[in-house]
C-alpha cells in the first residue's frame, strides 16, 4: 500500500505500455472527437499529421488508464484529484504507438482540516516507444495518509 507517508518529493516512476490500435482510435474519435484528421485517412493526409492521429484527449484516456493500473499495482491509496495545471500535446500518437508513462512528485503537504489525507503536486508525462515525449501535464491530487495524526 503507498499512501502520503510513503510519497518522496523528487521520485520519479516509470510504467505502462498502452498499445495504440487504429480501430481504438476511430472509435475514440468517432465518440468523442471527430474530427476529419482522427477519422479519415485521405483528410489526415492533408494535415500536419500526415495520416490519422488519435485525439489530444484519447492520449489523455490512455495515459489515465496507465495511471490507474499503476496505482492498483502499488496500492495507491489516492482519494481523486482536483485538477490538471497544465497540459500540453506535444507531439502526434498514430497508430502502430506504443505508450509509456513517467510520473514525478513535486511536492506534497498534509491537509490542515482533512488529517487523514496527504495533498500532493505531480509532473506526468507520456511517451512513445521511441522515448519522444507526446504529452505533458501537471496535476494536483490527494492521496490517504496512514496515520493522521502524524506530522511531516
Amino acid at each position: 500500500m503507498q499512501f502520503y507517508e510513503d510519497m518522496v518529493v523528487g521520485e520519479v516512476q516509470r510504467f505502462g505500455a498502452y498499445p495504440v490500435t487504429r480501430e481504438d482510435v476511430i472509435a475514440f474519435a468517432t465518440k468523442y472527437d471527430p474530427q476529419p484528421f482522427h477519422l479519415d485517412d485521405a483528410a489526415a493526409a492533408q494535415t500536419h499529421f500526415g495520416r490519422i492521429s488519435a485525439s489530444g484527449w484519447h492520449t489523455c484516456a490512455m495515459t489515465m488508464a496507465m495511471l490507474v493500473e499503476n496505482h492498483k499495482n502499488t496500492g495507491h491509496q489516492g482519494l481523486g484529484s482536483p485538477g490538471v495545471d497544465d497540459l500540453r500535446w506535444l507531439r502526434p500518437v498514430y497508430p502502430g504507438d506504443t505508450l509509456s508513462v513517467e510520473t514525478e512528485l513535486l511536492e506534497k503537504r498534509r491537509s490542515k482540516t482533512k488529517p487523514d489525507r496527504g495533498l500532493f503536486r505531480a509532473a506526468t508525462r507520456a511517451f512513445n516507444q521511441d522515448g519522444v515525449m507526446v504529452l505533458s501535464m501537471t496535476s494536483r491530487a490527494m492521496v490517504r495518509t496512514r496515520d493522521p495524526q502524524g506530522t511531516d
